[in-house]
């Protein structure tokens, strides 16, 4: 079995983060979420990897190399524009072969990885393997609608009125069946080769298709309220450990890790927090489930449940709360100015200004 990971998408709803990272590659407790994702398919005895890219493949490309530090073979495949998840697999067809394989989203988490779904699918080897997840929301999701039986019997990509609130997580398991399925697409309204209709061919001709619904942690890590939700409950488990400097007057509460040559004085950090390399925090208050990544400053701040990303600067801000926070960013006091209120108010009114 090979891997197809999918690490093209602009990131539109991570702008302005994503105007210069690719998504792929924000941190999650000070790692890139890709890199979680490769993990959880080498544990699973894959080891041949296609990674599909687009414009930030040079920075992709740099982050896994030829993929060894993963125990991986890494092959880069190259997509023109963001045409679709069936459009990678069209793509990609020279790569995969005729091996059965797993197409990953790359920015997805999955808590536990995929060797139980690849050790269910080799049991009985359906055409296509997906993974369903109850979700509040299923418009913004690909929906599955099963039968009594609990057979999927349609899915939908994006629909106004879902059938269901089943939405597909992004790992999906396809033997090569799934090439005809997808030479048979054309654009969606959305201009895209949807993998829900492709899947929904296999299902229309008569191909096995098997649904897993989970019932643990899932995270499309698309947008900053579900990136600090899953760096929040990757900081759950953290070791905590002192690698660099703690001074007497700092005041550690919880599990926090202080990585190699980052330096702490005069401060008060509850866990879980992770402080990253070469990073100096002082005089500052770091709260619970926060990841500062290496080289930062934090000066006479306070900030929690926020994630921050290499080379930032943080000095006499209070405070900073549920933020992500990007590479080499400043963030400093507003110079203060004289308080006036400018009213233009029509007869009559009634108005309350707190002074």
């Amino acid at each position: 079995m090979k891997a197809l990971v999918l690490s093209g998408g602009s990131g539109s709803r991570l702008r302005p983060i994503t105007h210069t990272s690719a998504k792929q590659l924000l941190p999650v407790a000070n790692k890139p979420v890709l890199y979680y994702g490769l993990e959880a398919i080498r544990d699973a005895g894959i080891t041949e990897v296609g990674i599909v890219v687009g414009d930030t493949a040079p920075a992709i490309q740099e982050a896994v190399g030829d993929g060894s530090a993963f125990g991986l073979n890494a092959t880069y495949i190259t997509q023109d524009a963001p045409r679709g998840l069936a459009h990678a697999v069209l793509i990609a067809r020279d790569f995969v072969g005729d091996d059965d394989f797993v197409m990953y989203l790359g920015d997805n988490f999955i808590v536990g990885g995929i060797s139980e779904l690849v050790e269910e699918f080799a049991v009985g080897r359906p055409d296509a393997q997906i993974m369903l997840t109850h979700v509040p929301d299923p418009r913004q999701f690909g929906v599955a609608e099963l039968d009594a039986l609990g057979e999927v019997v349609r899915l939908e990509e994006k629909p106004r009125q879902p059938k269901s609130d089943l939405a597909l997580v992004g790992v999906y398991i396809f033997t090569p069946a799934v090439h005809d399925a997808v030479r048979q697409l054309v654009p969606s309204w959305r201009g895209e080769l949807e993998i829900t209709e492709a899947i929904q061919w296999l299902i229309d001709n008569g191909r096995k298709v098997r649904s897993t619904t989970i019932t643990g942690y899932w995270k499309d890590t698309g947008n900053v309220v579900d990136m600090l939700e899953v760096n929040r409950m990757v900081l759950e488990s953290l070791q905590p450990a002192q690698h660099g400097t703690v001074d007497a007057s700092t005041e550690i509460i919880g599990r926090v890790l202080v990585e190699h040559d980052a330096e702490v004085s005069g401060s008060r950090i509850v866990g879980p927090v992770i402080i990253g390399a070469g990073t100096r925090v002082s005089g500052s208050y770091i709260g619970p489930f926060t990841s500062i990544a290496g080289d930062c400053t934090i000066a006479d701040s306070e900030i929690e449940y926020s994630i921050v990303l290499g080379g930032a600067s943080i000095r006499g801000v209070r405070r900073i709360e549920a933020s992500l926070i990007g590479h080499d960013v400043e963030v400093t006091p507003a110079p203060k100015v004289p308080k006036a209120h400018r009213l233009v108010l029509g007869d009559h009114s009634k108005v309350q200004i707190s002074s």
